[in-house]
């Protein structure tokens, strides 16, 4: 049964809005892009916009591999959905892809 963080991230990229969260201690605003498992864990490809990170965020955004655990008092954030213009390898995030916004939702339109 998936956890209520995965919920919530899988209505975000159904809906393409941002998430806004803490992980591992910093606020983020993501775009969830990829949904899924590996090695059994809930997992989120996500393009973050906004706030911090460890490793710092560029201007204009990076893609982050997020393990759902981790991620605390996520929410549905109101600011646009974006994911970044280079993608320069497969992703190696998400083994099992359960939603993936590429397919999924916008070959649909």
């Amino acid at each position: 049964m998936p956890s209520a963080t995965y919920n919530l991230f899988r209505q975000a990229i159904l809906q393409e809005k941002q998430v806004i969260c803490w992980y591992n201690g910093e606020y983020r605003e993501v775009c969830p892009v990829i949904l899924g498992r590996t090695r059994g864990e809930e997992k989120a490809l996500t393009f973050q916009v906004g706030g911090g990170s460890r490793s710092g965020l560029p201007p204009g955004g990076q893609w982050r591999c997020l393990t759902l655990a981790h991620v605390r008092e996520a929410r549905a954030g109101d600011g646009p959905w974006r994911e970044g213009d280079r993608h320069t390898a497969p992703q190696g995030c998400i083994q099992e892809v359960d939603l993936d916004i590429n397919i999924h939702v916008r070959k649909r339109r």
